[in-house]
């Protein structure tokens, strides 16, 4: 089959939705997960790390620790979601894209940075829990994934 006939084959198959059709594929298909709302839940999850690290050792360090851990998340990942909300790159050809790289390089080079600063910003810095408020706090991205997937596919049960 040429190019030509499958263009028109396509063609003859798309139908417009009416407005109301429009409006049941919307709730069936919600929108991506925000940006801002996996940020604010890692807010919340490195808060709740810190203090639990904190009550556990009975040792202010060791939360003041695991709190800067769970910053070197959402402090790059709150500039990501910034650059990545602006319109800018997006007047460019290819430039959401571009933009993309862009914000997920300079959100790695500032996570490393911060982690090189630990030792000299965090006083009695334990490196351990500094890396249980890190991990916890980025596992909130996957947390998230399974419960969008979960959501646009309910397990079905017998």
């Amino acid at each position: 089959m040429t190019r030509e006939a499958e263009d028109s084959a396509e063609e003859l198959d798309f139908k417009p939705l009416t407005a109301e059709e429009a409006q049941q594929w919307r709730r069936q298909n919600p929108a991506a997960l925000s940006l801002w709302r996996i940020l604010f839940w890692q807010v919340v999850v490195g808060c709740v790390v810190a203090v639990a690290a904190w009550l556990i050792t009975g040792r202010s360090s060791v939360g003041w620790s695991a709190g800067y851990g769970a910053l070197a998340v959402v402090l790059p990942a709150a500039l990501f979601a910034r650059g990545m909300s602006s319109g800018l790159m997006r007047l460019l050809p290819g430039g959401a894209m571009l933009g993309f790289f862009v914000w997920e390089l300079v959100k790695i080079a500032l996570t490393i940075a911060m982690l090189f600063a630990a030792p000299r910003l965090v006083m009695g810095l334990s490196w351990l829990a500094l890396l249980a408020g890190f991990v916890v706090t980025i596992k909130v991205y996957w947390v998230a994934l399974v419960l969008q997937s979960r959501h646009r596919h309910p397990v079905k049960q017998n």
